[in-house]
């Protein structure tokens, strides 16, 4: 591939822009409530990106609010809000993120002929009067104004010029070339880039960013072409999460540039990567989404060696089959290990360790879930103190709460679960027979809060080493039109799945609540 020096950019540092909390969110079942998107905020800021895109406000009452506490509350990264090209978008967006010491509003505008003919039914000229029209209204709340003209990779190229041209006139200070649906492939999304840098007067006013998407497997490989053909800006999610087969992963693009610095023109970020899997795994105890174990990075397997002639190679020489350092990316060669004699001390360094933020009687909270599960295994892991804190998180939202589970099953017997749950004051307990003991859990749950789920994924893995290891059940579930996952652990693998599944009733009764209560409709939008 041809890379092009671009003179007019003064530097290699390349600015990470996260949108795991917006764009990231939008993943079927992947929904976050305003706690969880708080404290990954505060973990992206520790990560150290570059701007965090907090929401898209106008969707909702809940999505304004936790742009809002975001903004408030972290400190150090660019807040960004998600905005169309229209004023009460732009409106909505400014009132949550103009508490942020920097706040940027992000509007964004489809430019492509397939969307300009089907969804949007306007012409070329009324497309650009309303970018343009749109930037300038947005400048009037924020001095930071970022442009994205959606569907950039399949938009005519001189038209995609102009309208770059016009929005920097207008005074967008980044503009952003999504490849919204992933079309595009590696050689030509570079071409597209370094054309722009041609052909568009007044880009050196501007930082060129890109927002590409999985749908292909290309994202990764899309956003490194654009680094090598002069972008300086790339938006990207932890874990690839996001819309459909999701986005370009941060954790990869920032150890490529990392690892192989030569091919980049020397490209460079910011990012502290001794945190990456500490956040990773956050990402996927909050949004219940599983990393697949070969996952690039961040996967179990990544840095494991099975073959024998690989196991030997390492052993002679570290870098004859690893290509980086399992700490580069925060994976230590053990975890500090707590117990049941640990005391709250102990508990609460460790907490600060791995860089969680709880209040007084958040922590206390915590202690107490540690101390019950100290009683029922040895060793207490770091994913076991994530969980821990995961779970009072959940309590917050919690309608429902499990206080008793027993179930009878073996060979000959008929699987059957006796449930109690608490809702508020009330008492509730019911019985069911099942196919299994999981089964017969969850069709008593089922029953009880009137409430039928169709199981679409269920996952179990061990999340620490030890045979007492505390069982994690990830799943997804259909609740009619809406799709919820949530995990949730227990030494005991039926009790973990009954809270898993009782946390997705949960979650969805809180997303009903939230929609009747809405004052405005969701406008959930799908773009770059």
């Amino acid at each position: 591939m041809k890379t092009k020096t671009v003179k007019s950019i003064e530097s290699n540092r390349v600015t990470i822009f996260d949108t795991t909390l917006r764009d990231g969110e939008q993943s079927p079942g992947a929904s976050m409530n305003q706690r969880e998107k708080l404290e990954l905020a505060h973990q992206l800021a520790d990560l150290n990106v570059d701007v965090i895109e907090a929401g898209f406000p106008i969707a909702s009452p809940d999505d304004f609010e936790a742009v809002k506490a975001v903004a408030l509350a972290v400190k150090g990264p660019v807040i960004a809000g998600l905005a169309r090209c229209v004023k009460q978008d732009i409106e909505r967006c400014a009132d949550a993120v103009c508490h942020a010491r920097k706040s940027r509003i992000h509007v964004f505008l489809a430019t492509s002929a397939i969307h300009r003919r089907y969804k949007l039914r306007k012409a070329c000229s009324e497309i650009l009067k309303m970018a343009v029209d749109g930037i300038r209204y947005a400048r009037r709340f924020c001095r930071d104004v970022e442009f994205s003209p959606e569907d950039a990779s399949r938009t005519e190229p001189d038209f995609l010029a102009q309208i770059v041209e016009a929005a920097i006139d207008a005074g967008a200070s980044t503009i952003n070339i999504p490849d919204t649906v992933g079309y595009a492939i590696p050689s030509e999304f570079g071409r597209l880039i370094g054309s722009l840098y041609e052909t568009v007067p007044n880009i050196s006013r501007a930082t060129i960013s890109v927002h590409c998407h999985n749908d292909l497997g290309l994202a990764v490989a899309n956003s490194l072409a654009a680094i090598q053909n002069g972008s300086r800006a790339i938006e990207c999610t932890i874990n690839g999460l996001g819309e459909r087969a999701g986005n370009a992963a941060l954790e990869e693009i920032v150890m490529v540039l990392k690892t192989r610095p030569e091919s980049f023109q020397g490209a460079w970020t910011a990012i502290k990567t001794e945190k990456l899997y500490k956040v990773s795994r956050l990402v996927s105890r909050l949004t219940g989404m599983s990393v697949q174990r070969n996952k690039a990075i961040v996967g179990a397997n990544a840095f494991a060696h099975e073959a024998g002639v690989h196991q030997d190679g390492v052993l002679k020489k570290r870098t004859t089959y690893e290509i980086m350092r399992p700490e580069d990316i925060g994976i230590e060669g053990s975890d500090l290990v707590l117990g049941k004699h640990s005391g709250r001390h102990a508990f609460q360094h460790h907490l600060q360790r791995l860089g969680i933020q709880l209040s007084a009687r958040e922590m206390e909270g915590a202690y107490q879930r540690f101390i019950a599960l100290a009683d029922k295994k040895k060793k207490i892991y770091d994913d076991d103190l994530f969980m821990i804190v995961r779970e009072g998180m959940a309590d917050s939202t919690r309608i429902y709460r499990l206080d008793y589970l027993n179930v009878t099953a073996g060979t000959g017997t008929v699987p059957t679960a006796t449930v109690r749950l608490c809702k508020g004051q009330q008492v509730l307990q019911d019985a069911a027979c099942g196919d299994g003991p999981v089964d017969a859990a969850l069709k008593t749950i089922d029953r009880m809060t009137g409430i039928h789920g169709h199981l679409l994924d269920f996952n179990l893995q061990a999340i620490s080493a030890d045979k007492d290891a505390q069982g994690e059940v990830s799943i997804r579930v259909q609740f009619g039109a809406d799709i919820v996952s949530a995990k949730a652990a227990s030494t005991d693998i039926v009790e973990a799945s009954a809270r898993a599944y009782l946390n997705c009733v949960n979650r969805l009764l809180t997303i009903r609540e939230q929609a009747r209560g809405a004052r405005k409709p969701s406008v959930k939008a799908r773009r770059a």
